[in-house]
């Protein structure tokens, strides 16, 4: 019964109700919705709202150019679609214009709170921007503070606070009943402005790391291959870059070399290593003899290397005249090999530890399967199949019955599929790479 009276709610309804003024963003900051008690705290229309850019439904005060309300109110909606993150702004001066737009502009007070959403991927594409009116209360207290002879409320922008734990509410000592508002107001700024410096110093350093993989992950070869489709997406959590990585690599009389790999950490030092690791690995593959071969001389580059020990990797090589496919994995998840006939083999038969623990050198082992025209190769990082408490065979049976699914469809959609029926209702704790080719 109670799942019957879940499925008939009336979502729209019951958000046009919703007593907290709220509105939906897109990631273009596009407002899509607006309840009821967001047009009566605001005064204005859905039409004056419904597909306009928020900062064209609410542009600058042309009188207080000094005003940074709109640019701070930029900066926090941008850092919750960068970061996933619940923000908050609190005692928010943000001045909008009558609701006729005949009249001067009217400063309001709001506490406000911008909520990420995420899709099926796991990735951030709508905002709830919620909105409480304090303007009462803040002319409230400045009237009282006139009163006593005390300085006015605040009237400079706050800056974005980060929601990270639930408040509390404690008895005040006898010193904070005895301080002045004003300076209660003051030192409240001073230590939002300071986490609004944090975060966005945190949202620059993240923007490094995430340009910085994008950049390594270029891969020229690529564009002669349209069978083959590649996808990278960052963690939502911690730098949202590490060091996950795919390449495609042409090679003489037709052949072509896949990798994938995995390089332990996360952020600049992770994505830089991954880097290197990948280069190294793209220039062996074009000069040693097999893909074990490839991966002996990556596992020596690797122990020269701080941060590289423990890498995973998987590399292939595919010999369209016998429709061979040679490899050898270094301690990466098992690839997926399915054909058109929807049976699968999963490539664990030349799996070795990761790069560089070994102490001695000890020739990797390689490995090799036969393919034909219309089969799906699946090359992937552990974060599209691993989820917090389950064991790894989980992920890897959800993989096989999802690629089954999909294995008709162009390796674009499949890979675009995957990513959805993969998806982790947790949220995605690691970063992931995907290449899929149809052979």
């Amino acid at each position: 019964m109670a799942e019957d009276a879940g499925a008939e709610l009336d979502y729209a309804a019951l958000f046009a109700a919703m007593p907290s003024a709220c509105i939906v963003l897109d990631r273009q900051l596009t407002i899509v919705a607006c309840n009821d008690a967001y047009l009566a705290a605001t005064g204005r229309d859905p039409a004056d709202l419904l597909g306009v850019r928020f900062f064209d439904a609410y542009p600058p005060d042309p009188g207080d150019p000094a005003s940074q309300g709109a640019e701070v109110q930029r900066k926090s909606l941008e850092a919750a679609l960068a970061t996933g993150r619940t923000n908050i702004l609190l005692l928010h001066r943000f001045t909008i214009p009558d609701p006729d737009r005949s009249g001067p502009f009217a400063p309001h007070w709001w506490n406000v709170v911008n909520r990420p959403v995420r899709d099926a991927a796991g990735q951030v594409h709508l905002l709830i921007h919620q909105v409480d009116d304090v303007t009462e209360y803040v002319r409230a207290e400045r009237a009282a503070d006139t009163a006593h002879g005390e300085n006015a409320a605040p009237r400079e922008d706050t800056a974005p606070q980060e929601d990270t734990a639930p408040r509390e509410e404690t008895p005040p000592d006898d010193a904070a009943v005895q301080a002045p508002r004003a300076e209660l107001f003051t030192r409240a700024r001073e230590l939002q402005q300071a986490n609004a410096r944090l975060q966005e110093s945190a949202v620059r350093t993240q923007d490094v790391a995430l340009t910085l993989q994008r950049a390594m992950l270029a891969t020229p070869d690529l564009a002669a291959h349209p069978e083959v489709a590649v996808r990278y997406l960052p963690a939502l959590t911690g730098m949202n870059a590490c060091g996950d990585w795919y390449d495609v690599v042409d090679l003489p009389e037709g052949r072509l070399a896949l990798s994938v790999g995995d390089v332990v950490g996360h952020g600049v030092d992770a994505a830089s290593v991954m880097g290197m690791l990948r280069a190294a690995l793209s220039a062996a593959i074009r000069v040693a003899d097999s893909p074990s071969g490839a991966l002996e001389t990556l596992g020596r580059y690797a122990r020269a290397q701080d941060g590289a020990v423990a890498t995973t990797t998987f590399t292939c090589q595919l010999f369209p005249g016998s429709r061979l496919l040679m490899y050898s994995s270094a301690g990466h998840p098992p690839p997926l090999l399915v054909h058109s006939d929807g049976s699968c083999e999963l490539l664990d038969q030349a799996t070795d530890p990761p790069l560089g623990v070994r102490m001695e050198h000890v020739p990797r082992p390689q490995a090799t399967a036969d393919y034909r025209d219309g089969d799906l190769l699946v090359l992937y990082t552990d974060g599209l199949i691993e989820r917090r408490g389950e064991d790894i065979d989980a992920g890897i049976g959800r993989l096989i019955e999802g690629v089954r699914t999909l294995r008709a469809l162009p390796p674009e959609e499949v890979a675009d599929g995957l990513l959805r029926v993969m998806a982790d209702p947790a949220g995605q704790q690691d970063d992931i790479s995907l290449l899929i080719t149809r052979l």
